[in-house]
């Protein structure tokens, strides 16, 4: 682990502050289950990025998630008052910024409407991307709130239990 190098890395820093350190890792920090194994935490502390599209003006929207959950696209509508769809690659990079697995919750080139998963409030210590695909900062779920100013949701999809 050593302090960001990587340019997009290097600019949430800068858009961070000095309260916050910016690391990458050798190994890639692109998927919740690689970045919970790169820095010793549980899977459900990482604070994973996935943008969405509004279905009727295409706007941006970043769901900030438990690395654990899965989205309950239905619920999401609900919060939004919106259907949503999901955003591929170009899209996010265009709105984004920065390609899938790396997409920080702070810096977007187009402002997205941000909700964040209430199951995060749950931990002390999260970890969010940095820019790059192995690039990462931790920070509190009172940060996040305060950084993001998104809305608060439940937007997880329940399991099925099995029979």
């Amino acid at each position: 682990m050593k302090l960001a190098t990587h340019p997009e890395a290097r600019r949430v820093q800068a858009l961070l502050g000095n309260g916050f350190a910016v690391v990458e890792f050798e190994e890639s920090t692109k998927t919740s289950a690689d970045a919970a194994a790169a820095i010793g935490c549980d899977v459900a502390q990482i604070a994973k990025s996935i943008v969405f599209k509004t279905a009727k003006e295409q706007l941006p929207v970043l769901v900030i998630a438990s690395g654990i959950n899965r989205i309950d696209d239905k619920k999401l509508a609900t919060v939004l008052g919106e259907k949503v769809k999901s955003a591929d690659a170009d899209y996010v990079v265009a709105h984004a910024g920065v390609p899938p697995g790396g997409v920080p919750p702070v810096g977007h080139k187009v402002q997205p409407i941000i909700v964040l998963d209430e199951d995060l409030a749950q931990f002390g210590d999260i970890w969010a991307a940095g820019g790059s695909a192995n690039a990462v900062f931790k920070l509190t779920w009172d940060e996040l709130v305060r950084l993001t100013g998104g809305v608060i949701a439940d937007v997880k999809k329940v399991q099925a239990a099995l029979p």
